[in-house]
């Protein structure tokens, strides 16, 4: 593919809708040619993406010092990353040009999960923007939704069993980041995100009237998704690569913001629950040879490395690795 299909799920939601069966086939061609594809019909209200990208924005408009009092550690990767935190994982490149708020999937301090993974915990919610766990939360709630229709459709196309990849989303390690991009000059070397692939199973990300989005096609081009203003775009990370045995394909993809504008996004990466080991449910591809990944194990690898002092290791899973 040279450009990426818009497709309509309202279908996806009964199952006795005559489209159904062309839709599922349309995900599937997407995801097992470019991996992105725009999305319509989530039931997921432009005025909620709004209220979402409003409240994005009045976090970053917290006084710096307030931010900084908010950072993610070594400890709790959770709250403001700063802008230039992130570098390329293989040391090449100039630092990205974004700030960032990370949130995890919530749960509270007294929750059982947290016996069994550290990782899990409440997020940090800046208390000088009222209303932005409810915001935020509600939005979310409405991605779960898209993101289990979307598994269900994959399931299906697939020819896996019924809920072979939802089962693995209760009480998952889903993750949000709001992002705050300044405007690149256009003469200005570096990315507001560098080129990389998402080591989630599966993210969604409401349209955004900036732009800025880019992603490799396979013949090494970089196109722009078309999203309608009401639509998101999907792509599949790195975990659905591997559970598909390298059928369904993980596209690198970069953001470079040279609009002359503020740009505020926020990609919600649906990540399995901490126990879950991923591995091929069918036979892979000829020339796919991927290792199995622990997703609490994952995780805790990816947050460690985001570090700049901290490399990976042998232990270290694979995922998010661009090879040549």
């Amino acid at each position: 593919m040279q450009s990426i299909p818009t497709i309509d799920i309202s279908p996806l939601k009964d199952a006795s809708h005559p489209d159904r069966g062309a839709t599922v086939q349309r995900i599937l061609d997407a995801c097992t040619d470019i991996g992105f594809l725009s999305i319509t019909g989530t039931g997921v209200s432009p005025d909620t993406v709004d209220r979402v990208r409003a409240t994005a924005r009045e976090i970053f408009a917290i006084d710096e010092q307030s931010k900084w009092d908010q950072a993610i550690t070594r400890d709790n990767y959770r709250g403001y990353i700063p802008m230039g935190f992130f570098t390329p994982n293989d040391g090449s490149g100039k630092a990205d040009k974004y700030e960032g708020y990370k949130l995890h999937f919530e749960v509270s301090r007294d929750h059982p999960v947290r016996d069994d993974c550290a990782l899990y915990g409440p997020n940090l919610w800046p208390a000088e923007v009222l209303g932005a766990r409810d915001v935020i939360l509600e939005y979310w709630s409405q991605l779960d939704n898209v993101a289990e229709v979307l598994l269900g459709a994959l399931e299906l196309g697939l020819g896996l069993k019924p809920n072979a990849l939802k089962d693995a989303f209760e009480t998952p390690m889903t993750n949000m980041t709001l992002l705050h991009y300044p405007p690149q000059a256009l003469d200005e070397e570096g990315f507001g995100i560098h080129p990389h692939k998402d080591t989630d199973a599966l993210t969604i990300i409401a349209h955004d009237p900036v732009g800025g989005l880019e992603v490799q096609t396979r013949d090494g081009g970089w196109i722009t998704p078309d999203c309608p203003s009401d639509g998101c775009i999907v792509n599949i990370g790195d975990m659905l690569e591997l559970w598909s045995g390298g059928r369904l394909k993980s596209t690198p993809h970069r953001v470079v913001n040279k609009s002359g504008k503020e740009r505020y996004s926020f990609p919600y990466f649906a990540v399995p629950r901490h126990d879950v080991v991923v591995e091929p449910l069918l036979p892979p591809l000829p020339g796919f040879d991927r290792p199995s990944v622990h997703c609490g194990h994952w995780s805790a690898e990816i947050w460690r490395t985001n570090w700049p002092d901290e490399a990976a290791t042998a232990d270290t899973p694979e995922l998010g690795t661009l090879r040549s």
